[in-house]
C-alpha cells in the first residue's frame, strides 16, 4: 500500500486515545489492608506529599539558592528546566556545579540525550517517580526551575498525547521531503484548522505531530484541548509552597547580558561544534534553546558564531520576561527580592517553607 493508501486507513481508526492519570503519590491502599466496609462513613484522604517550589526567570538565582535551602532542610533537587535535562549543553544552561551535585542529590538534570525529543508528560512521568524516591528517603523534593509549563503539569497533572505513531511519522516525513513543509501545513488546515491555524507554516516539527495526530484519532487534538484542557482540573496534587525570584528589570537585564557572555566564554561555540560532530542533529530540540539555536545557524550559514552574541543577549532577556509573565499566573506563588542578601533570602524561604512569614516582595 502507498503513503497515500496507508493514510487513509490509519485516519478513520479508532484507536484509544492515551490519557496520562499521574499518581498521587500519597493515595491508594496498601497491599493487604481491609476494603473500607460498604456502609461504613467517609474515608479522610491520606495527606498530600509536600513540596517546596522555587522558580522564577532565568538568571535570579535559583539553583545556588535551592543547593543552600536543600543543606538546611535534608532536601534533594528536582530539575524543572527544558534544557538543564539535556547531557552535553553544558555552557549556556547554568547548570548546578559538580561540587553542589555531590553534596546535594539532583535529579532530572543531565538525564536525556540530546538526540531525545524530551516531552512535557516524559517530565511529569520522571518527576514523580524522583519525587515518590525522595520522600520514601525521608528527604524533602525542592522543585527548581524556570520551566513553568513543567511545574503546572507536574502540580495539575496533564492530559497527554496519544503514543507515537513511528509508521505514520514515517509516511508524513517522506511526504514532506517531496512535497515541503508548506505542503503538510495546508494539510493540516483540512485535517485540523484549529491547530493549523496555531502553528507556523514552517514549524514542520509541530506541523508532523498534529497530522498525525488528526489522521490516527477520531478526535482532533485542538478539539479535545478545547474540551478538556492542557492541564487536568480539581486540587493540585502536592502540597507547595511555591516561592519564585523575581529582580529588578534593569539589574537583570545587565545580569542576564553578562550572563550570555560568560557562556560564550566557557566555550559555547566549541560545544556545539561537538554535539554536531557527535551526531547530534542540528533540528534536534535540544539544539533550538536559545544560544545553541544561534550558534548552529552561524554555523551553518558559515559565519563567525561569536557576533551573534549581541542576538542571544536580546533573545534571553525576552525570554526572562515571558517566564515573568508565566509565572505571574501561577496561584499561590509567593516572590521574593532575588536582590536581598543570599543569607537573608535562605532565611526568608524557610520561614515561608515553616509557615512563620509571609512575603513582602511583590511583582
Amino acid at each position: 500500500m502507498g503513503a497515500t493508501g496507508t493514510l487513509r486507513a490509519v485516519r478513520g481508526s479508532d484507536r484509544a486515545r492515551a490519557e496520562l492519570l499521574p499518581r498521587s503519590l500519597a493515595g491508594g491502599r496498601e497491599r493487604g489492608a481491609r476494603p473500607r466496609a460498604r456502609n461504613a462513613g467517609p474515608e479522610s484522604s491520606p495527606p498530600l506529599i509536600r513540596l517546596l517550589a522555587i522558580v522564577g526567570p532565568t538568571g535570579t538565582g535559583k539553583s545556588g539558592l535551592a543547593v543552600e535551602i536543600a543543606r538546611r532542610i535534608g532536601g534533594e533537587i528536582v530539575g524543572c528546566d527544558a534544557l538543564q535535562v539535556y547531557r552535553g549543553l553544558d555552557s549556556a544552561t547554568a547548570k548546578p556545579g559538580p561540587v553542589e551535585r555531590r553534596e546535594i542529590r539532583h535529579h532530572l538534570i543531565d538525564a536525556v540525550d540530546p538526540r531525545h525529543a524530551f516531552s512535557l508528560a516524559e517530565f511529569v512521568a520522571r518527576a514523580e517517580r524522583a519525587i515518590a524516591e525522595i520522600v520514601a528517603r525521608g528527604h524533602v523534593p525542592i522543585v527548581v526551575g524556570g520551566t513553568g509549563l513543567y511545574l503546572r503539569g507536574l502540580l495539575r497533572g496533564i492530559v497527554a498525547l496519544p503514543p507515537r505513531d513511528a509508521l505514520l511519522r514515517a509516511r508524513l516525513r517522506a511526504v514532506a521531503e517531496r512535497r515541503g513543509t508548506g505542503f503538510l501545513h495546508r494539510w493540516l488546515a483540512r485535517v485540523d484548522p484549529d491547530s493549523a491555524a496555531r502553528l507556523a507554516a514552517g514549524d514542520s516539527q509541530r506541523i508532523l505531530r498534529a497530522l498525525e495526530l488528526g489522521l490516527s484519532t477520531s478526535r482532533t487534538w485542538s478539539a479535545r484541548l478545547r474540551d478538556e484542557g492542557s492541564f487536568r482540573s480539581g486540587a493540585e496534587r502536592y502540597r507547595t509552597v511555591k516561592v519564585g525570584l523575581r529582580l529588578d528589570r534593569q539589574a537583570l537585564a545587565r545580569r542576564l547580558d553578562a550572563r550570555v557572555g560568560q557562556f560564550f566564554e566557557a566555550g559555547l561555540v566549541e560545544e556545539v561544534r561537538a554535539l554536531l560532530a557527535a551526531g547530534v542533529p542540528a533540528e534536534a530540540n535540544a539544539l533550538k534553546a536559545i544560544g545553541y539555536r544561534e550558534v548552529v545557524r552561524a554555523l551553518r550559514a558559515g559565519a563567525d558564531p561569536t557576533a551573534v552574541a549581541a542576538e542571544v543577549q536580546r533573545s534571553t532577556r525576552r525570554y526572562a520576561k515571558r517566564q515573568l509573565t508565566w509565572f505571574r499566573r501561577e496561584p499561590g506563588l509567593l516572590w521574593l527580592d532575588a536582590g536581598e542578601d543570599r543569607a537573608r533570602l535562605v532565611e526568608r524561604v524557610l520561614e515561608l517553607w515553616n509557615g512563620q512569614a509571609q512575603p513582602e516582595a511583590t511583582v
